[in-house]
């Protein structure tokens, strides 16, 4: 995919679903369309030269995609509750935590609209320096 300086972010993400294609590319656009409904002022960037971010009040999430995921990696997973499990990667540091999503497998909408709500939550608790 080539970035264009006057791309938008979420063009690119747009492009990236597109690029993508089949069962990766339906994941990334559930995803996204999940997380913007969680939360209608989450911004859209693109970051690390190809990485669809959500955020608001910092970093929300991350959407990768590689071969058998798409990954979900959400910043400041390790502070939040995760009452049905949805992560099941990066668990063994104190920060992140994220959620592989495989060919098959079904999203839970209810549960991850909370968490992307919970990550903002956090997010916005924090005191301004």
């Amino acid at each position: 995919m080539i970035e264009k300086m006057d791309d938008s972010p979420s063009r690119l993400i747009d492009a990236r679903i597109a690029e993508l294609g089949g069962w990766r590319g339906e994941t990334l656009a559930r995803l996204r369309s999940l997380i913007l409904e969680a939360d209608p002022q989450i911004v859209e960037e693109w970051k690390w030269r190809g990485v669809p971010v959500w955020s608001r009040g910092g970093i929300v999430c991350t959407g990768e995609a590689y071969k058998a995921v798409v990954k979900t990696t959400f910043a400041r997973g390790a502070a939040l509750d995760d009452p049905v499990g949805l992560f099941d990667s990066s668990l063994e540091g104190n920060t992140r935590r994220a959620i592989d999503f495989r060919e098959r497998d079904t999203i839970d909408a209810d549960a991850f609209k909370a968490l992307v709500r919970a990550a903002v939550a956090l997010n916005l608790s924090r005191k301004v320096r």
